[in-house]
């Protein structure tokens, strides 16, 4: 797949498995990587920025007599997963038309 193409999914991706819960960066690789691959090397500069970019915040809970880092998507995250959604069914038109039948 397309670097840059992957680079936007994995950013949605993110944001859509922050919508269902909270989560946390081992949770978010596990979930992400049944539809796109992902590495912790790939995931980790992307939950900084979408954090810098306010789409997401974080706090720390205990689990396992260890602190755990959580992601909480953002009111800002919500409507930029809202505002890809609506892009999305213009890009299904344009992905069909290029994957049309070719008639030779």
């Amino acid at each position: 797949m397309d670097t840059q193409l992957k680079k936007g999914l994995l950013d949605i991706c993110v944001l859509k498995c922050l919508i269902r819960q909270d989560s946390y960066g081992y949770k978010l690789i596990a979930d992400i990587s049944n539809y796109i691959e992902i590495s912790e090397s790939t995931l980790y500069p992307i939950l900084k920025r979408l954090e810098e970019a306010k789409y997401l915040e974080t706090y720390k809970e205990e689990h396992g007599g260890r602190l755990r880092k959580y992601y909480k998507i953002t009111q800002l995250g919500r409507s930029k997963f809202q505002e890809f959604k609506k892009d999305a069914s213009k890009i299904l038109e344009v992905y069909d038309f290029i994957m049309e039948g070719d008639e030779e």
